[in-house]
């Protein structure tokens, strides 16, 4: 599964995969056990995990999200032994040690729960899609 098809839906919990637009909004289904169907309209606020980045002090202004996901899992492979329950100051200490340029004053505490609870469902439920995103610059850096 790739970044591109995995969403994020405002007022939702979790991560959901996109199966198909519709002419009215999208289809998704949640990536956890449940495994259930949801249409979302239109006006709902849906963001595709690759075009999330978090805000940075370098040139660009931000890392894409699915860059920092890479970092954590080749620096964790899998367990960051944090999740949503974890103190602000050890959840600040963990995105300052994966991106230590991140801008404290844009990224806030609750933007890192989500970071950390997202990549720990990943991590579970499809593994694979940090391996496509290693292939996919691996490629890019032969070229």
């Amino acid at each position: 599964m790739k970044f591109e098809e995995i969403a994020s839906v405002s007022g939702k919990g979790g991560l959901f995969r996109v199966l198909r637009p519709t002419k009215n909004g999208v289809i998704l289904e949640s990536l956890d056990e449940k495994k259930s169907k949801l249409v979302v309209g239109a006006d709902a606020q849906v963001s595709i995990l690759s075009e999330i980045s978090i805000y940075t002090h370098t040139t660009e202004g931000a890392t894409p999200l699915n860059e920092v996901m890479q970092k954590i899992h080749s620096e964790f492979d899998g367990d960051t032994g944090l999740d949503k329950n974890s103190d602000g100051d050890e959840l600040k200490s963990f995105l300052k040690h994966v991106l230590p340029d991140y801008d404290e004053d844009r990224v806030y505490v609750s933007d890192i729960k989500k970071l950390v609870t997202w990549y720990n469902l990943l991590s579970k439920i499809a593994p694979e899609s940090f391996q496509e995103t290693a292939t996919t610059e691996d490629e890019a850096s032969e070229e």
